[in-house]
């Protein structure tokens, strides 16, 4: 067993680079807040509690989207498919730009979600927890639609990838 580094090892470069071996999916969050669509890429999503039912997603300290997009009565969370890493980007860029040529679907309690994702939950936020250099949101889901095919978007090494059947 090789030794582990102390803490003063533990820069971000060095960080990032450890937790990017380990594989994420990748999710949309996304609503419409006073008639403008707010959303932003996520690749800390994870089910958290069955009863009740709970989400989670991390969202930096810095995030300027977030604000916005705490203040809608409903959220969308969109988990994407393969195919959608351009949308990913495109979610994680100009924000007047983030919803150009994507197609959506808005509830009447304004949670969005993107057409071409693999699942898609309806949600209010239940908790926010404040977690170092982030916010751990804890989403309370109201409602869950998903097609039975289909491969999620993997976040691995700070690219995109697809999952291999073995």
């Amino acid at each position: 067993m090789t030794d582990l580094r102390t803490n003063q090892d533990l820069d971000a470069a060095r960080l990032r680079k450890a937790f990017g071996i380990f594989p994420t999916g990748v999710v949309a969050v996304a609503a419409e807040v006073d008639g403008e669509l707010i959303g932003l890429a996520a690749s800390s999503f994870t089910s958290v509690s069955l009863d009740p039912p709970l989400v989670s997603v991390s969202i930096a300290n810095g995030s300027k989207t977030w604000p916005d997009l705490r203040r809608a009565g409903h959220l969308g969370v969109t988990v994407l498919a393969d195919h959608q890493g351009t949308v990913c980007r495109q979610l994680a860029g100009p924000v007047e730009q983030r919803f150009d040529g994507v197609p959506i679907k808005a509830s009447d309690e304004g949670a969005v979600t993107l057409d071409e994702g693999l699942a898609h939950f309806d949600c209010t936020v239940y908790r926010e927890v404040e977690a170092g250099d982030h916010i751990i949101v804890l989403l309370e889901l109201h409602g869950v639609d998903h097609p039975e095919t289909g491969s999620p978007l993997i976040f691995h090494r700070s690219g995109f990838g697809k999952l291999v059947a073995v």
